[in-house]
């Protein structure tokens, strides 16, 4: 396998590249055939959003073309996207949260044919080495069985439950190996 190479995107790359990361989304999340126009349509209208969320920050992984993704931002200090949250938060992450020290990873993709080789790993050491967030947070929805795998690989734990079909997960306290 070829070498992978990552670097980050400002803000103007990641919405030239928007293509190319829509491409990456459609092949890593493979569903239904014929919801591939929806999925990127989708996909599209959040991504959109996000790269205009404060402090949004993007890594990529490059063999070629792109076989990796993951991007994030600090979370809005209103708190709002807690709303739908079902149960008790840790102590002191609302808090966190309105002082600007938690930072929401949004999405991570790897390409089918670089899964397990590490690459979603070297991802988020690169994207959370520029960051100083008290808490990184992670909102995946409840049958995304990879991204739990993941995020347990990682030793992130589990925060709980939000509406609709979606959880929330933690990164640990301690830093990045």
């Amino acid at each position: 396998m070829a070498e992978v190479f990552l670097r980050r995107l400002s803000r103007w790359q990641a919405e030239q590249q928007r293509a190319s990361v829509a491409n990456l989304y459609v092949e890593a999340y493979r569903g239904m055939a014929g919801a591939e126009y929806r999925d990127r349509q989708g996909f599209l209208r959040r991504f959109e959003r996000d790269v205009q969320q404060p402090d949004f920050d993007m890594v990529v992984a490059d063999s070629g073309g792109l076989v990796g993704c993951l991007y994030g931002h600090r979370a809005a200090p209103t708190g709002e996207w807690w709303e739908g949250f079902r149960g008790i938060l840790p102590a002191g992450i609302e808090e966190q949260t309105a002082s600007g020290r938690v930072f929401l990873l949004s999405e991570l993709m790897v390409a089918p044919a670089h899964r397990g080789t590490g690459v979603a790993t070297r991802l988020r050491t690169l994207l959370l080495t520029r960051h100083a967030a008290d808490a990184v947070v992670a909102v995946i929805k409840r049958d995304d069985d990879q991204g739990r795998e993941v995020l347990r690989a990682w030793d992130w734990t589990k925060l709980g439950e939000f509406d609709p079909g979606r959880e929330g997960w933690l990164r640990p306290p301690s830093p990045l190996p």
